[in-house]
């Protein structure tokens, strides 16, 4: 059986030892590398093309916004999950918003961490049910489950099938194979429904998946 290849990146080496202890001792998983700040985490990336990033949020000289969009630019199918002290919404939208699989605290249980790293690397989201809550919360406070069913329907088959995907993870590029038409189908669609739902990008349509129940931790 292959195991997921991580490598992980953290500025705070208990952090790492912790988790790389965590992390080894699960049969299904490795630790190739670890990475103490931004351009450490996107050099070693690149050369070891790891199956999973785990990634501080927060990292001397690059955020981990900036690191994971700068990856998944380069590797679509490289699957970040962020690590973080941090509930404060905002942090949680920058990262999805630069193509991180899953979100979850520092203070989270050692099966939640083995879990997420799972959930992100089988191609499913991952936000920390704490998060997740908030942000279906938020979602629904605002106004935007009775918009979201009013205008649900006016979306066709395609669109709606193109925003589960994209809420799962997946590239233009990815989607554009599994569905088998051109990208420039794909970004018409998705232009279509966000147009139609009024979002503004990723974070609002995982907001939207949570609320659908696409989307299972």
């Amino acid at each position: 059986m292959s195991r997921l290849r991580i490598l992980l990146a953290d500025d705070h080496a208990v952090v790492r030892e912790g988790l790389k202890s965590l992390v080894s001792a699960q049969p299904d998983m490795e630790v190739i590398a670890e990475a103490a700040d931004g351009p450490e985490t996107l050099a070693k990336a690149r050369a070891l093309r790891p199956d999973v990033l785990v990634l501080d949020v927060s990292m001397p000289e690059m955020t981990g916004a900036q690191v994971a969009e700068a990856l998944k630019a380069e590797r679509p199918e490289l699957k970040v999950l962020a690590l973080t002290v941090h509930q404060d919404k905002s942090y949680l939208r920058s990262l999805l918003e630069a193509g991180a699989s899953g979100y979850i605290l520092k203070r989270a249980a050692a099966h939640e961490l083995v879990q997420a790293i799972r959930t992100v690397a089988a191609g499913g989201i991952y936000i920390d049910p704490t998060l997740a809550a908030k942000m279906v919360g938020n979602f629904l406070r605002a106004g935007r489950r009775a918009e979201a069913d009013r205008l649900g329907p006016a979306l066709s088959d395609r669109e709606e099938e193109v925003l589960r995907l994209i809420a799962q993870g997946l590239s233009n590029k990815e989607i554009a194979a599994r569905l088998e038409v051109g990208i420039k189908s794909i970004e018409s669609y998705k232009a279509r429904a966000i147009q139609k739902l009024g979002f503004s990008g990723r974070a609002d349509i995982i907001n939207y998946a949570l609320q659908k129940g696409w989307l299972q931790n």
